[in-house]
């Protein structure tokens, strides 16, 4: 369970990393930072959507069921993976034209989705008894 932790961590550098990156390219004139982060409202839902999954998992580690390692691991890969397809895409304005991209967000929300659903079944069946 110990990963959800780890993951939980590494949205949280994510998190500090756009919010750097946001106040660079939006308070500050760096035309580097500026010509690197092209949409900015999509920077935006990938740092809101880092910060919604490192809560989760810290949540999920914390709640103190004992919950399944597998579902631990497909939230926090999936966890990560998720915001990062908003991260990317806020470098690439054709982000959403291309087939790579669009499987890797399908696996993203496969794994992510798998992930959560296992978890909040063992959080119900620990409610029920």
């Amino acid at each position: 369970m110990k990963i959800l932790l780890i993951g939980s961590a590494a949205c949280i550098f994510a998190l500090i990393t756009t919010a750097w990156l946001m106040t660079f390219a939006k308070w500050f004139k760096i035309d580097a930072v500026d010509r690197f982060v092209i949409d900015y409202k999509t920077m935006i839902r990938a740092h809101v959507d880092y910060a919604l999954m490192a809560l989760f998992g810290v949540g999920f580690y914390g709640s103190g069921v004992e919950l399944p390692v597998i579902a631990c691991w497909c939230v926090a890969v999936g966890g990560f993976s998720n915001p990062t397809v908003f991260t990317i895409a806020a470098f690439d304005t054709n982000f959403w034209d291309k087939p790579l991209w669009r499987v890797y967000t399908a696996l993203s929300f496969v794994v992510s989705s798998v992930g959560f659903v296992w978890i909040a079944y063992a959080l119900a069946m620990h409610a029920i008894g």
